[in-house]
Order: structure tokens, then C-alpha cells, then sequence
């Protein structure tokens, strides 16, 4: 493979790890390398692919190495490892099969004055959907179409979201920029870490030692997140060590294919929040937890006592990371969103559209996946700088704001520089693995997050969503 050092050049790495609060002379640690043209699109989604790999994995490495007294080890990041893991869920093969990754009524659709993108894979938002169209419950492509057509953008944008659906009507990057949650998210930081309530002696965890390097051993994780982005995030702390517990709830399933890519290292267990017995469970788990990662929509999780201050009242010393869609502020910040819904909204479906105005997509759920690791960065940060603050700390992220450093302040031009003659061509089955699971024959991307002494892959498969007891596991 061929390799360069970058010696800190990367823009986008050092935009993300200022961010995250990092030492800018780390960055220099980052070798970067493997073949060219990966992930293409007008927009730089490969730049923004590698900089959030990067950045998770140097966060990595420097917690190890605080952990351990020792050197910071040396962080590799190789372009088609982070390019196969963008699209892992794509990779997946469950005993040969390919999972659907989208139901046929998430889609764009053809209004009276542009275009409008749905989102209809779990039941309960395919029955909004329909309900919100006036359709009946058999309806499908056809009769959905027939009513779309008809209709406005915007009307069954704020229709849809009323009748508690998905849909987002396709906006250019001037009309998101003069909308007010674009507004929002044009304000914001990329991320942020802030301390929470009052200070906390931070965990003591003994040093590290032996192959492969876990930095997050000994960490306990209530994994609180769905879809893709933050189970990234978390099947990225397993991997680095954690003991990653996901809590869902039995009257909202999780999709076991989805859960086959996402659910490597960790387990999986349900709570009902909303009964005594499940919150005095969840209590249990909280008091010995280190870090709780959520992903609902704001204010989704406060009426169960889920405020990252209340959290932090009854766990204090916790690391908070709390990613959505649209962002905590604005006027769509109680919204429900996707990756997908984003993309259409902050208007990059219109710059990767099609020669006929068809409106397009990344190459990858790059916002999701990009996001995704830099939620597990700020997660891994937030624990090195608990060393010295002896602080709770919140880290917030979402989906619009990554949208925002991707549109209009990542630099375009931030790729290749000279490499090697002869480089090797780009074969996905050079970073795939097939594992045996409870859920059958899994092939699956390997983790791109790579440093002198890392992991090579996760230490157990996903198991069927669900199905584990809501306890820690003993102590290592």
C-alpha cells in the first residue's frame, strides 16, 4: 500500500481535532495512505471520511497512552479501510444474503413544484407516513406516488411531521442557508465538549498492557442509540475495549440486519423505560456506568429522568454524548431525522443531482458514518481531559452540523499528494472478514480506527438484537 506523512497537512483532520480540543502537534503522529479516487462525489465525503477516522483514532491512541505512561503510538490511516467501513452496511452479508437497506417507501418522490424524500423502514414510521397521505395501510409505491404528485413540497413536509412521520423536502444549500434551522447549524460548532455539574474524581483505570492496546478496557457504556450513527460510534468503543450494553425499547425493535452490522463487540438487551421495573433496572446500570451515548431526537428521553444533567446528578464524573439530527436548537430540533432526510435537506442531494435535476446522494451514509466516529472521538477525548478536569462532560454532536462542514468548510482539495509508483489498486475484499454470529454467516467490513497496536477486529459478533440480560459484565 502505498503511504505518505502528511505531517499535520491534512486540513480536515486539523479542523476536527481542534474541535475536539487536541493537541495540534499530535496530528503529526498520522500516517496516511492507500490507493486513490475512493468515495467519489463532488463534495469531499473521502476528506471527510478519513478526517473522522483519523481523529477517533488518535483519540484512541492518546488515551492509551495516558492510560499507559507510555509513547503516543502511531496512528495509520488507510484510505480504503475508512472507504469499505463507509459503506459497511452495504459490505454485509448475512449466510449470503444482502440486507435491504432501504424499504421501498423511503425514497424521493416527484411533487408539483421539486422533489421530496421519505423515510419509511421501521413499521411505525411507514404507518405515520401513509396515515399523514390519507392512504390506507396496504398502500404502496403506486398509491403513494399518485398522492405525492399533487401536493406541494413543503405542505407534506410539515403534514408528514405533524402526523409524526419523515419527510423532508429537497432544498438547494441558499434555500437551507436562509431556512432558520440552516441558520442554526451554520452558528454551531462542528462539536461540543462542555463540562457537566459539579466536579467528580474521574474513574481510576489501572494501565493497560499486551497486544492488542484497548484503551477503553475497563469502561462501561449504556449504548442508548439507533440506525447508524451512534451505534458507529459504540461498536467503535467495543472495539477499542468497552463494555458497550445497548438498551432499546420492546415496543420499538431494533432491525436485526441493521444491528448485524452495527452490533459487533457489544450486547444488546431491552428495557422499558416507562415501567418501574425497567427503570429500576436501568438505574442499576447507570450507577457503574462510565459513559452514556444516546441518539434520539432532543427531549425524546427527558421524560424519563434522561437529561444529561440529571444523568450526571445521579452519576457524576459520566461522559454524555448526545447526537440527533438537526442539531439541540432551532426550530427543528425536536425533529426526527436521518442521514438520507439530511442530505436532502441541507441541499446536498442538489449539488450530487443528476444531468436531469434528479436530485442524488453521497456514495456512502457518509454524515452518519462520519459522525458517527467523531462521536466516538469526543467520547475518548472527553475521558483523557477527565484526567486532568475531574469534570462530567457533555459532548454534542448532529447530522446538520456535519452536513454544514461538509457543504461549505471542509477544504475541497484535500486529498491525494504524491504517492508511491505501482500503489495497489482498490479491492474491498482486502478489508472484509467473514465471522460466525448467532444470526448466521457474517461477512462484514473491518474497522478502519487503527493505531501501532490496535485491535484488528472486534472480540465477539453481534448477537440477535435484544435478546441479552441488562447486567455489566464482571469486572476484567
Amino acid at each position: 500500500m502505498g503511504q505518505r506523512h502528511d505531517g499535520g497537512a491534512n486540513r480536515g483532520t486539523a479542523q476536527a481535532w481542534s474541535a475536539l480540543g487536541g493537541d495540534p502537534a499530535l496530528t503529526e503522529r498520522i500516517t496516511y495512505g492507500g490507493p486513490p479516487g475512493l468515495l467519489p462525489a463532488r463534495l469531499p465525503v473521502l476528506p471527510l471520511a478519513r478526517s473522522t477516522v483519523a481523529v477517533c483514532a488518535l483519540a484512541a491512541a492518546e488515551l492509551a497512552a495516558r492510560r499507559d505512561g507510555r509513547p503516543l503510538p502511531a496512528v495509520r490511516v488507510d484510505d480504503g479501510a475508512v472507504a469499505t467501513a463507509f459503506v459497511s452496511e452495504r459490505h454485509l452479508r448475512i449466510d449470503g444474503r444482502a440486507p435491504s437497506n432501504f424499504a421501498p417507501l423511503s425514497r424521493f418522490w416527484r411533487t408539483t413544484d421539486g422533489w421530496i424524500r421519505t423515510h419509511a423502514n421501521y413499521p411505525h414510521h411507514r404507518a405515520r407516513l401513509l396515515r399523514a397521505l390519507d392512504l390506507p395501510e396496504s398502500a404502496g409505491v403506486p398509491e403513494a406516488e399518485a398522492a405525492l404528485a399533487g401536493r406541494r413540497a413543503a405542505e407534506v413536509e410539515e403534514t408528514v411531521y405533524a402526523a409524526g412521520g419523515l419527510a423532508v423536502a429537497a432544498r438547494t444549500p441558499d434555500q437551507w442557508a436562509a431556512h432558520p434551522q440552516g441558520a442554526t447549524a451554520a452558528a454551531a460548532p462542528l462539536l461540543t465538549l462542555r463540562p457537566l455539574g459539579a466536579a467528580a474524581p474521574p474513574r481510576v483505570l489501572p494501565p493497560r498492557t499486551g497486544d492488542p492496546v484497548l484503551p477503553a478496557a475497563g469502561l462501561r457504556v449504556l449504548d442508548l442509540t439507533r440506525v447508524i450513527a451512534g451505534p458507529v460510534a459504540t461498536r467503535t468503543l467495543a472495539l477499542l475495549g468497552a463494555d458497550v450494553l445497548r438498551i432499546d425499547a420492546p415496543q420499538l425493535p431494533e432491525s436485526q440486519d441493521a444491528h448485524s452490522d452495527t452490533g459487533f463487540g457489544k450486547r444488546s438487551a431491552l428495557l422499558d423505560l416507562g415501567s418501574p421495573g425497567g427503570r429500576a433496572d436501568f438505574e442499576e446500570l447507570l450507577a457503574r456506568a462510565d459513559v452514556v451515548v444516546t441518539g434520539y431526537r432532543p427531549g425524546a428521553l427527558d421524560r424519563f429522568g434522561l437529561t444529561p444533567e440529571a444523568l450526571a446528578a445521579r452519576r457524576p464524573g459520566l461522559v454524555v454524548a448526545r447526537l440527533s439530527a438537526w442539531g439541540d436548537d432551532g426550530p427543528w430540533g425536536a425533529r426526527r431525522g436521518f442521514d438520507s432526510l439530511v442530505q436532502v435537506a441541507t441541499g446536498i442531494a442538489a449539488i450530487e443531482s443528476g444531468a436531469d435535476g434528479t436530485p442524488g446522494a453521497l456514495p456512502a451514509q457518509a454524515l452518519d458514518h462520519g459522525t458517527g466516529y467523531l462521536l466516538a472521538a469526543a467520547v475518548l477525548r472527553a475521558l483523557t481531559e477527565q484526567r486532568r478536569t475531574e469534570r462530567a462532560t457533555l459532548a454534542t454532536l448532529s447530522l446538520a452540523r456535519t452536513a454544514r462542514w461538509l457543504t461549505h468548510e471542509l477544504p475541497a482539495c484535500d486529498d491525494d499528494g504524491p504517492r508511491p509508483s505501482g500503489a495497489a489498486a482498490y479491492d474491498p475484499a482486502d478489508h472484509l472478514r467473514e465471522t460466525d454470529s448467532p444470526v448466521g454467516r457474517l461477512r462484514h467490513a473491518l474497522p478502519p480506527v487503527s493505531f501501532a497496536g490496535a485491535p484488528a477486529t472486534w472480540a465477539t459478533p453481534p448477537g440477535r438484537c435484544g435478546t441479552g440480560a441488562p447486567v455489566w459484565r464482571e469486572d476484567p
